[in-house]
């Protein structure tokens, strides 16, 4: 799978769940947040990954009775997808008419005569 998340992207968050982790990772399942960081990152005991870390969160150090000293560890790029806004109801929105909007006159045309 290919991501092409870049700094300042908003992603939606589609899976906050966690296995065999108690404490809180502060993510949300369809919470949209903001990348401030992407890149690969290798943990030694989860292996090698594309992560992101988000501006709305600050992991800290990853102290705790199960972590593993990881500093501001970043969350699996697999966790969120690119917020893509609604495109067809933008093209909804050409097609209504705006009450606001100046009427143009039509214009007259004239019947040709038969000679």
């Amino acid at each position: 799978m290919s991501y092409d998340f870049h700094v300042g992207q908003k992603v939606v968050c589609i899976n906050d769940t966690f296995k065999h982790v108690s404490i809180d990772q502060l993510i949300r399942k369809g919470e949209i947040y903001t990348i401030r960081w992407v890149g690969e990152y290798t943990h030694y005991v989860d292996g090698t990954f594309i992560g992101v870390k988000l501006a709305e969160i600050h992991r800290g150090n990853d102290d705790g009775p199960e972590g593993y000293g990881a500093a501001d560890m970043p969350y699996r790029a697999t966790r969120f997808r690119p917020l893509v806004k609604d495109k067809i109801a933008s093209l909804r929105k050409l097609l209504a008419p705006t009450p606001d909007a100046p009427v143009e006159p039509k214009e007259k045309t004239r019947k040709k005569e038969k000679v």
